[in-house]
């Protein structure tokens, strides 16, 4: 029995869990989070940056990616011509969509009702959103206050209820106030229900090094994907914040097998491609001695 049959195992116990293993169709694909060129895409075309509409295109040829990991946060518009065409240009590109990273500043399990509902306002236009890009996940922020669990609960019921009527799977991922606890994950998909919500781990959203190894021999077992981080890379491609090869044998040992979905920026577009770049081969390596 391998880490990942264990683990499903022990949160059976619980109560009725399907298996969270990835799709087989997006096992050994390599993409990336929108959010790591932020910093790079304008809402219109400008000298030295990319458009969301051009960034299928961009990381098909320039990076040789597959999987797009969409945020909001680089959304400014949400209307359906505008939707539609870039369906059609990740289509037109050879490009998959998996995931909307719900990155909106609210608070769904709020105990103002009204935030509450303001919250879920904003989500359920997102969800919509996925559902026209055609992402199978969707991913609520975790805030960094430690909500109240019959709220959070409660929100994410809706939330999942909602999600699932589109097709749409909503993803658990360790961020905020789950950082710091390496049984964060597996302790939120239990009070969830574990064939209600799918994983997505971050390996680089962790407080410490103390935090992060444990937490993903925890954690990768149930993950459908993962936001393969990393921080900053000196010159020569070092990765001094933690083990980058490490953390991908924890996935690998786990019986993870992609999509792994690139998250890493720099200030510097070109330097950002080719680190981007070397990230990917990293992985193509690994994948293949594995």
């Amino acid at each position: 029995m391998n880490r990942r049959q264990f683990a499903l195992g022990s949160l059976a116990t619980a109560g009725p869990f399907l298996s969270s293993a990835a799709p087989k169709e997006l096992a050994g694909k390599l993409g990336i989070v929108t959010a790591s060129l932020t910093k790079h895409i304008s809402s219109a075309p400008q000298a030295g940056k990319i458009t969301l509409l051009d960034f299928p295109q961009f990381m098909s040829e320039e990076l040789g990616l597959e999987i797009i990991d969409f945020n909001t946060m680089n959304f400014h518009r949400y209307d359906s011509a505008y939707l539609d065409k870039l369906r059609n240009n990740v289509f037109k590109f050879g490009c998959t969509a998996t995931n909307l990273k719900l990155n909106q500043k609210v608070n769904m399990a709020s105990a103002d009702p009204d935030e509450r509902d303001e919250a879920m306002r904003i989500y359920k236009e997102s969800i919509n959103a996925a559902k026209t890009l055609g992402c199978r996940w969707v991913r609520p922020l975790p805030r960094s206050e430690k909500p109240d669990s019959i709220l959070q609960v409660a929100a994410f019921d809706e939330l999942i209820d909602y999600a699932g009527e589109r097709g749409i799977t909503v993803l658990v991922e360790n961020f905020g106030w789950m950082m710091k606890d390496p049984d964060s994950i597996i302790n939120l998909v239990e009070s969830l229900g574990g064939d209600r919500v799918e994983v997505g781990v971050d390996t680089g959203n962790w407080s410490d090094n103390a935090v992060r190894y444990p937490a993903l021999e925890k954690s990768f077992p149930l993950s459908t994907t993962c936001d393969f981080k990393a921080k900053g890379l000196s010159e020569s491609f070092d990765h001094s914040a933690y083990d980058l090869e490490r953390c991908f044998r924890i996935g690998r040992d786990a019986g993870f097998q992609g999509p792994w979905c690139l998250e890493h920026g720099n200030a510097d577009f070109s330097r950002a491609k080719r680190e981007l770049i070397w990230m990917r081969e990293q992985l193509e390596t690994w994948i293949a001695a594995a």
